[in-house]
């Protein structure tokens, strides 16, 4: 069976596994489950559950397809939760290294990989703004959903990390949700409108949710999703070349890019 393995240089949260601890309010008091940071070791089944849905299957395809994977290539999924990517890449290439901080779904990954078999792959239990590579060492990094859950700071750690770790020339490909809250944007408009009306269709349970969401809005308790332009500008300024970022008919987008050839590389620090 893989090793779930915690190597030296852990770092910062990532999507697929958050788990800190709850949030208190003032005077000690525990806050409501729905107000508290997400603990990702709680959601493994929930998380299985939605990575099986035909959005979510469809964005694995783009991202596996617009990687261009190689039988030679070693590969990093960032925030590989329950292995979406790392199932369907693991095939097509030498090595597969699935890193997640969440306990619980690592060792939900490990134990799939050993019952589908797949002996080219290992999980690691670390964050997205330390990795605990080499420098240059990685042909392919790929993500699904991942770095909403990183503030905007830790998105650009991560970015520096990816492109300090990958060989020269070598490639990024990541899917993440592309808007914000936001009524000046059209698209960031049209797309909180589609979330609201799939909320209140589904009745008071809906309302409910809706009025949750709008509270971890207005508490600071929300993921940090960028826009499409946002996401240009970060793969450039760590020193990515041939970035290519395109947002999808929903909230999200599918970004690639690649690490310059070459002894020039800039690898920069956010």
């Amino acid at each position: 069976m893989p090793s779930v393995t915690a190597p030296l240089g852990g770092g910062g949260a990532i999507a697929g596994g958050s788990a800190p601890t709850a949030a208190r309010g003032h005077g000690g008091g525990r806050r409501p489950r729905w107000l508290r940071v997400k603990d990702w070791d709680e959601h493994v089944e929930h998380l299985e559950r939605m990575a099986a849905t035909p959005g979510f299957l469809d964005l694995r395809d783009r991202v596996v397809e617009l990687a261009g994977l190689r039988p030679e290539d070693r590969l990093l999924d960032v925030g590989a939760g329950t292995g979406l990517l790392t199932v369907a890449a693991a095939p097509r290439v030498a090595r597969v290294s699935a890193l997640d901080n969440s306990p619980a779904m690592c060792e939900r990954l490990a134990r799939k990989l050993s019952a589908l078999g797949i002996g080219n792959a290992e999980v690691l239990l670390d964050g997205a703004t330390a990795l605990p590579f080499g420098d240059g060492t990685l042909d392919v990094v790929l993500s699904n959903y991942c770095f909403h859950h990183l503030t905007h700071t830790e998105k650009d750690q991560a970015l520096a990390e990816i492109v300090r770790v990958l060989r020269p020339g070598g490639r990024l490909v990541f899917a993440d949700m592309m808007f914000q809250v936001s009524v000046r944007d059209r698209r960031d408009r049209a797309v909180i409108a589609r979330l609201a009306r799939r909320m209140v269709v589904r009745g008071p349970a809906g309302l409910w949710r809706l009025a949750r969401n709008a509270t971890r809005i207005a508490t600071g308790r929300w993921e940090h999703p960028a826009r499409v332009e946002w996401w240009e500008d970060a793969l450039a300024r760590a020193g990515f070349a041939e970035v290519d970022v395109r947002a999808l008919d929903h909230e999200g987008g599918i970004a690639r890019a690649r690490r310059p050839p070459g002894p020039g590389t800039r690898c920069a620090a956010p």
